[in-house]
């Protein structure tokens, strides 16, 4: 990998403070299209970390719930070090405009019943989600992001 730049690897994690909604790249494709990158941050890094079965929750949420509040999504998809996800999307969107779909998806998140496509045919590790630890992710996240905005 020498040479070779990831970029959440300059990030300072020291220095940030979580939650926080940060553009972290865009890409030009051969054919024209943006595609951009956002670091959605949970938890603060080297502090906490969110537990296997509650991010997996988080993720099943946030796959419908995001798309309903933002066009274009490609993927959402959680951080190895489970302090939060990484939402890329074609096109340019501010961190303003991003943050409030997910404040808004976080919402639903508290409101859910259940934990979509939790079987065995949809998912490859279905015993593993907590609805509850999700949705109390999503409000600890949501008090926090909605101070600072």
């Amino acid at each position: 990998m020498e040479g070779i730049i990831v970029e959440s690897f300059t990030m300072d994690h020291t220095k940030v403070k979580a939650p926080f909604v940060r553009k972290c790249g865009t890409i030009n494709t051969p054919k024209g299209d943006i595609i951009t990158k956002f670091d959605l941050r949970f938890t603060q890094p080297n502090v906490s970390a969110i537990p296997t079965a509650s991010i997996h929750a988080l993720e099943h949420l946030l796959a419908g719930y995001i798309r309903e509040e933002l066009n274009d999504v490609v993927d959402i998809s959680p951080m190895g070090c489970r302090t939060g996800f990484y939402l890329i999307l074609v096109g340019e969107i501010s961190e303003k405009k991003v943050a409030k779909a997910l404040i808004n998806a976080l919402n639903k998140i508290i409101e859910s019943d259940e934990v979509p496509a939790a079987n065995a045919v949809q998912c490859g590790n279905y015993r593993d989600l907590s609805l509850f630890g999700a949705k109390e992710y999503a409000k600890e996240v949501l008090e926090k992001l909605k101070d600072r905005q």
